[in-house]
């Protein structure tokens, strides 16, 4: 799963202000500044759910190299030049200053590019063994794991309403992992089942972890999140992450195996690359829109759709792949569904408490918009 998730926090405020006549966006009128939300949101959660279905698909018709399913997770990431070229955040000297050495951000950058690749490579695993509806459910419990971590790392709270929320996803996945009449992929045993799953809850803990580890790089060290850095968070880690990947692939050997996949794709050899183009595209479709909702709107914003997101690709996934839906697992989705709502429920209040705080609008007057 490519890093597109965005950093939240408790003072969560949107960063285009209205009455900043030097904004690119500021001369929007309300229809089309709801047009380019609406866009986004697009973007968002068709890029999430597309790039989960074509991986799925590039399985199930032949494709069996773990490390090319990680590398079209960044690997496009040129396309988010495009955005930071024609809609970038002006610095202040100030600011620039406030940051840290261009050593340490490089390393921050370094760090968690190679953390990034290292997830992608697991989720790619765990994609490789479950259904994509399956892999979808599980990777919910990524809110789980960044709710217990914020508390340790970041120091935010653990209210009733997440707490609701870390049990009910739990199980959600719980279920999943007893579920003896799992829609298994073709030619997976119960043990790559098991590990499927195992490295999947792994994957997700991992990501939570990352999301953490942002935060603090946001708060510690480049001290600020607007657009442009966070965009070039999203870029300079995938940039990263691409590399070790491709370093990965021709370590591994799974380069060579490369051609005979291709002519052994069922779909044939032109669907065979387009699954692989169209999934690196996907991915990037989503980080564009995941970085235009915290542009546009906010991080919580964008923060809630990628929580949406999560509950909109198994169901995708059973319309186009036509994944197994028994009992269980329809009950693991509407309580994972639950914990989807009762968390961006939480996210909300926390929002609607810090509006209401003039210190948390003092603070930051350049990073806040009322629409």
């Amino acid at each position: 799963m490519s890093m597109v998730a965005v950093i939240t926090s408790d003072n969560q405020q949107p960063i285009l202000q209205k009455d900043d006549a030097q904004h690119p966006l500021a001369k929007l009128n309300r229809l089309h500044f709801w047009l380019l939300v609406a866009l986004n949101i697009v973007f968002l959660l068709v890029g999430q759910a597309a790039a989960v279905i074509l991986g799925r698909f590039y399985y199930e018709k032949g494709g069996n190299s773990k490390w090319m399913a990680t590398v079209v997770q960044t690997a496009a990431f040129p396309l988010l030049f495009i955005p930071y070229l024609f809609i970038s955040s002006p610095q202040t000297h100030s600011e620039t200053s406030n940051r840290s050495s261009i050593i340490t951000v490089s390393v921050v950058y370094f760090v968690i590019g190679v953390l990034v690749a290292g997830d992608n490579m697991l989720y790619s695993i765990g994609l490789l063994y479950l259904s994509a509806s399956t892999y979808s459910l599980i990777c919910a419990t990524q809110l789980v794991f960044s709710a217990v971590l914020s508390y340790f790392l970041n120091h935010q709270k653990f209210t009733a309403l997440i707490m609701n929320s870390v049990v009910v996803l739990s199980l959600s996945a719980s279920l999943l992992a007893v579920n003896e009449d799992s829609d298994k992929p073709s030619g997976v045993t119960k043990s790559k089942y098991v590990i499927g799953f195992l490295v999947t809850l792994a994957a997700s803990a991992m990501y939570a972890l990352l999301l953490s580890l942002m935060q603090l790089s946001f708060q510690k060290v480049l001290k600020k999140e607007t657009f442009s850095v966070v965009l070039e968070m999203q870029i300079y880690t995938a940039i990263v992450a691409t590399v070790v990947s491709t370093v990965g692939l021709f370590a591994s050997g799974e380069w060579k195996t490369l051609h005979g996949e291709m002519g052994s794709f069922t779909a044939g050899k032109h669907a065979y690359v387009m699954t692989l183009v169209w999934t690196a595209i996907a991915w990037q479709i989503c980080s564009v829109g995941v970085v235009g909702l915290v542009f546009v709107v906010s991080s919580l914003f964008s923060n809630v759709i990628s929580t949406l997101s999560l509950a909109i690709t198994p169901i995708a996934s059973v319309m186009i792949l036509h994944d197994k839906m028994n009992g269980v697992k329809a009950i693991a989705m509407l309580m994972a569904i639950w914990g989807f709502c009762t968390y961006i429920y939480q996210n909300y209040v926390d929002d609607l408490k810090a509006s209401k705080a003039p210190s948390a609008v003092d603070a930051t007057p350049n990073e806040s918009r009322s629409c």
